[in-house]
C-alpha cells in the first residue's frame, strides 16, 4: 500500500497509545510468547496467534519487512508430569503437540512465524545471560538452584506497575528457604529424579521458564527490538521477569513497545462470564471447534473483538460469526454470478492510487487498523462493501467495473485479516462438510418451527436461507419438515 505510516499503537508500558517509531526505517522486529507444547491448543491461544498473525499480515501490508519469532516452550513442569504419566520421552511428547499446533494454526490461517525456536535448543543462550547476571550481582546461586534478585533490578514493576515493596508485604512466606527474597524467582533448576536435565557451570539441570524467552529474542532480534506481544495473563510476572533478566544482563532498553491481548471469558446459561481456563474444565480446544465451525468463522469470531478486549465465548456468539461469514461470501457468489451473465470483459486491478467508487471504503478500513489494528471497526467496513454489491447486483444498470472493483477491493482488505481466502463455493461446500452436522441442521429446523409458530416469518426465512446456502435444501409437509443435501 502506497501510504505514509501513520500506525498508533497501545502500548502496555505506559498504558497509552504512542506513534509507531521503529528502530531501523522500514523494519519491525517482533517476539510473542507462543505455547507450552503437552496439549491440544485452545481457543485461548489462538486468539493470541491469530491476533499477532493479523498484525504481521498489516505490518507487511504496510510495506515493513517483518522479521517475526514465535516460541515453543518445550520443557516445563507440565510437560515433565505428562510425559511421565505416559511413559514416553518428553521430546515425544513436545514434536507431537508442536505438529499437532502447526495443523491447527493452517486450519486457521496463521502463518507460519519466520523464527520458531524450541527452549532446548538454545540453553546455551540461556546460561550465557544466566552467568551474565551472576557476574553483575543481578542473580545468585541457592541450594543449587540459581535465582533473580529482583530488588537488585531499580525498574522492576515498571511494565505492570506493580510497587516492588508492595509485592513483597503482600507475598506469602515461600517454602524454598534459599531465596534471599519471596519474590526472586528462577533462572536455573538443579536437577531433580526423573527429570530432562542437562550439564551446566552450576550443575545439571534445567532452565527456568521466564528466562528461555529473553535468550531466544534476543538471538533472533538483537538485544533491542521494537515490539514484543502475549496474552494479558503473560503481562505479570513473566513479561516483568523478562525485561529484569534482559536488561539486566544487557544493560540497555530491550523492547520498545508491549502488546497484550485480552483473556477469553465463557458466557455460562445464566449470562454470567467466566475466565477460560483449563482449571475450571471449560475450556474448548481448536480441533473440537473446527469440527463444527470453518477455521475462517473461527477467525472471524476472534477478530470480531478488539484484541486488548476480552472475548466473550458462546455457540451462540460462533454462530452469529458463521452467519457473518456466510453473508460475506454471499456477497462475492452474487456477484462471481452476476459478472458471468454480463457480457463486458471484467475491470482492469486495481493499483495503489485508483480505487474507484470504492476510495471511501478503503480508507476507512486503513484508519480503523491504523488505530491500533481495530479489527471489529475493519469488519464493519468490509460488511458495508458486501451490502453494497449486493445492490449492485441486484442494479440492472449496475457497471461491471463497479461491481469487479468491489469484489478485488473486498478481497483484497479481507486478506489482511485473513479472510475471504478461498472461492464461495469451497466455502460453502466446507460449511456443509462440516460446519452443519446432523444434528446442527435439525437444531435449525427445529428454530425455524419455534419462529413460525411465533409468526416470525422473517426469521424463518432466515433460517431457510442459511440452509439453503450451506447446501441444505427443506420440505415442509403435513407430517413435518424434512431435510436433504442438495
Amino acid at each position: 500500500m502506497k501510504r505514509a505510516l501513520n500506525i498508533q499503537l497501545f502500548n502496555s508500558m505506559g498504558r497509552k497509545k504512542e506513534p509507531l517509531q521503529l528502530r531501523v526505517a522500514g523494519q519491525v522486529g517482533i517476539y510473542v510468547c507462543g505455547v507450552t507444547v503437552y496439549d491440544y491448543c485452545h481457543i485461548g491461544h489462538a486468539r493470541v496467534m491469530v491476533v499477532f498473525d493479523t498484525i504481521v499480515r498489516y505490518l507487511r501490508a504496510c510495506g515493513l519487512k517483518v522479521t517475526y519469532v514465535r516460541n515453543f516452550t518445550d520443557i516445563d513442569d507440565k510437560i515433565i508430569q505428562r510425559a511421565n504419566a505416559l511413559h514416553i520421552p518428553f521430546q515425544q511428547l513436545t514434536e507431537t503437540f508442536i505438529e499437532a499446533f502447526q495443523v491447527d494454526m493452517q486450519a486457521l490461517g496463521v502463518a507460519r512465524a519466520d523464527r520458531e525456536p524450541k527452549a532446548t535448543d538454545h540453553l546455551a543462550e540461556m546460561q550465557q545471560m544466566i552467568d551474565n547476571l551472576i557476574r553483575k550481582g543481578l542473580a545468585y546461586p541457592g541450594g543449587g538452584d540459581i535465582f533473580y534478585a529482583v530488588d537488585r533490578f531499580q525498574s522492576y514493576g515498571q511494565l505492570s506497575g506493580k510497587n516492588l515493596a508492595e509485592l513483597q508485604s503482600g507475598s506469602r512466606v515461600d517454602v524454598d528457604t534459599h531465596k534471599q527474597n519471596p519474590l526472586d524467582f528462577v533462572l536455573w533448576k538443579k536437577a531433580k529424579p526423573d527429570e530432562p536435565h542437562w550439564p551446566s557451570p552450576w550443575g545439571e539441570g534445567r532452565p527456568g521458564w521466564h528466562i528461555e524467552c529473553s535468550a531466544m529474542s534476543c538471538k533472533y532480534l538483537g538485544e533491542s527490538f521494537d515490539i514484543h506481544g502475549g496474552g494479558m495473563d503473560l503481562l505479570f510476572p513473566h513479561h516483568e521477569n523478562e525485561i529484569a533478566q534482559t536488561e539486566g544482563s544487557s544493560g540497555q532498553p530491550w523492547v520498545r513497545y508491549w502488546l497484550h491481548n485480552g483473556f477469553v471469558n465463557v458466557l455460562t446459561d445464566s449470562g454470567e462470564r467466566e475466565k477460560m481456563s483449563k482449571s475450571l474444565g471449560n475450556f474448548f480446544t481448536i480441533r473440537d471447534l473446527l469440527a463444527h465451525y470453518p477455521g475462517e468463522v473461527l477467525r472471524l469470531f476472534i477478530l470480531n473483538s478488539h484484541y486488548r478486549s476480552p472475548l466473550d465465548f458462546s455457540s451462540e456468539l460462533l454462530d452469529a460469526a458463521r452467519h457473518g461469514m456466510d453473508r460475506l461470501y454471499s456477497a462475492l457468489a452474487g456477484a462471481k454470478k452476476r459478472l458471468q451473465e454480463l457480457p463486458v470483459a471484467a475491470a482492469a486491478p486495481l493499483d495503489d492510487t485508483d480505487w474507484g467508487h470504492w476510495a471511501e471504503e478503503m480508507e476507512r478500513f486503513l484508519v480503523a487498523m491504523d488505530d491500533d489494528f481495530n479489527t471489529p471497526q475493519a469488519i464493519a467496513v468490509l460488511f458495508e462493501m458486501a451490502k453494497q454489491i449486493n445492490r449492485l447486483v441486484a442494479t440492472e444498470t449496475a457497471s461491471v467495473q463497479e461491481i469487479s472493483q468491489g469484489v478485488q477491493l473486498l478481497r483484497q482488505l479481507a486478506a489482511l485479516l485473513g479472510l475471504l481466502t478461498t472461492d464461495p463455493d469451497h466455502y460453502f461446500h466446507q460449511l456443509t462438510s462440516t460446519g452443519l452436522g446432523d444434528a446442527d441442521i435439525d437444531a435449525l429446523i427445529q428454530q425455524r418451527l419455534a419462529a413460525r409458530l411465533a409468526r416470525n416469518f422473517q426469521e424463518a426465512d432466515r433460517i431457510r436461507q442459511q440452509l439453503l446456502e450451506a447446501g441444505i435444501v427443506l420440505q415442509d409437509a403435513k407430517e413435518g419438515t424434512t431435510w436433504r443435501r442438495s
